[in-house]
């Protein structure tokens, strides 16, 4: 597995669609500039903006190289000479998951550090009300990265499935889109202003989607960071726990679905 591990992190960096994405990553020295023409909260906004152009990275990356991954092993029939070698498929799904969710790590953790410069630069130029509390910053991103990495979990569970990119890259894509209102949805169709208008099915239907998708609101820490909020540790506690747990059964799911596969 740890071979798969190391085959991926070096097909990442080769990857043109990876190094267009990292190109995005040049924006963020501009962004105490870009801050700067608010004249009101500058360093809020300059965490705002970081922390959004980091996640919209991550998400970039979540969905096309998680999705495209096994897609592209079996178009290029590549699969077939690694499952050739003394390695199971289920070996081979976890490393190509453990090598994306590492990958995806070490993005965050480089884009991270350039964040908390730019973020320093920006209130050294304009000193904020509150002071900046960088490690609610790097939690914000660390939890982030936790968000993409279960992202990654859902694009190989499609790809262990799909015979094309289309279902992985729109199916992760409308998941992604779904999970970050499913929390709202079911507290309104929950509350007493819904009763006359909305009927039982719908109810049971919602009700069904939002135990079904994963809730990745919790992991969205951004408010914390931009405020100096303290985080609650316990909500913290058991959003690590959602994640291991849900991530854990996607991917169970996924080598379950990839070892009864038909290799063609």
């Amino acid at each position: 597995m740890f071979a798969v591990v190391g085959i991926t992190l070096k097909g990442i960096l080769r990857d043109r669609v990876f190094q267009g994405i990292m190109a995005l990553a040049v924006l963020l020295i501009f962004i105490p500039f870009a801050a700067s023409l608010s004249m009101r909260q500058v360093t809020e906004l300059s965490i705002t903006l970081s922390l959004s152009l980091i996640c919209f990275i991550l998400l970039l990356l979540s969905v096309f190289l998680g999705a495209t991954s096994i897609w592209k092993d079996m178009e290029r029939r590549y699969s077939f000479s690694v499952l050739s070698l003394p390695i199971t498929r289920t070996s081979y799904v976890l490393g190509r998951f453990f090598g994306l969710a590492l990958f995806l790590a070490l993005t965050a953790s480089l884009l991270g550090g350039v964040s908390c410069m730019v973020i320093k630069i920006a209130s050294g130029m304009y000193p904020p009300d509150r002071p900046v509390v960088m490690g609610y910053v790097l939690l914000a991103i660390c939890f982030a990265t936790l968000k993409y990495i279960l992202l990654v979990a859902v694009a190989l569970l499609l790809s262990t499935v799909s015979t094309s990119f289309f279902l992985p890259v729109f199916g992760t894509l409308c998941t992604f889109l779904a999970s970050a209102i499913t929390q709202q949805v079911y507290e309104y169709v929950h509350s007493a202003a819904a009763i006359k208008a909305v009927t039982p099915l719908m109810k049971s239907t919602v009700t069904f989607a939002y135990y079904l998708l994963p809730n990745l609101s919790g992991f969205d820490l951004n408010v914390n960071a931009i405020y100096s909020i303290a985080p609650n540790l316990a909500g913290l506690g058991l959003t690590v726990a959602y994640f291991c747990s849900y991530t854990a059964v996607l991917l169970g799911i996924a080598t379950l679905l990839f070892n009864r596969r038909e290799m063609k």
